[in-house]
């Protein structure tokens, strides 16, 4: 990280005269006031300025790519991490053999990754604010996972002529659930019950359940 002492007669000039050389928001630097100013006798004789230091912050991107090699290193696993920004939103994904470990049944270890690596680096500056981490392609294979068994309920709801009911689910799966089957002219979908244990309740249209409360 890269720190710029200045002084200034004012706190705020010192600051803005850092980060004009740092070439940083302000948003994205950490500041130090080292020396309030002061003024001598009359304002005349031993007038002293501030003195700040101002260190621009680590990114969010390298904090984040950090945390999770650290993550990685510690579980002796060997793995590469591609980084790439979208806008507000960094995706981290990693690639290696034998990640079952990582991802853990049915992607828990890889959320708790992911809350984690969020958390490690929320403080971090730039333009991110949001962290996506994905092992091997494991979101996307998950996604059509949840698709195919969205349809198959559907399906099974329609054959019974009654409602079917998932599995607990968290909340980016549920959505997927929902999103597989907004269109379907035949059934509709809930979620229902408490986290943990919220699930997706799949309804004839002709039978519907209690009104949705949303994801």
């Amino acid at each position: 990280m890269k720190s710029v002492e200045k002084t200034g007669r004012t706190v705020d000039e010192a600051v803005l005269s850092a980060i004009a050389e740092l070439g940083v928001p302000r948003s994205d630097c950490r500041v130090e006031v080292l020396e309030e100013p002061s003024r001598g006798f009359l304002g005349l004789l031993g007038n002293k300025d501030a003195r700040v230091r101002v260190t621009a912050k680590e990114s969010r991107v390298e904090l984040a790519k950090a945390f999770v090699a650290g993550v990685l290193e510690r579980m002796n696993t060997e793995a590469a991490i591609e980084v790439r920004p979208r806008g507000e939103t960094l995706n981290l994904d990693i690639v290696g053999r034998d990640m079952g470990l990582l991802i853990g049944r049915r992607g828990e270890t890889l959320r708790a990754l992911e809350f984690l690596t969020n958390l490690a680096s929320s403080k971090g500056g730039g333009e991110v604010l949001r962290v996506v981490v994905d092992i091997a392609g494991y979101r996307k294979r998950r996604e059509r996972e949840l698709e195919e068994m969205a349809r198959s309920l559907a399906r099974r709801a329609i054959r019974m002529g009654a409602n079917v009911t998932t599995e607990p689910l968290d909340a980016r799966d549920r959505r997927i659930i929902h999103l597989a089957l907004q269109d379907s002219a035949e059934v509709t979908t809930q979620s229902e019950g408490e986290e943990p244990f919220r699930r997706v309740v799949i309804s004839l249209r002709d039978h519907p359940g209690p009104e949705r409360p949303g994801s």
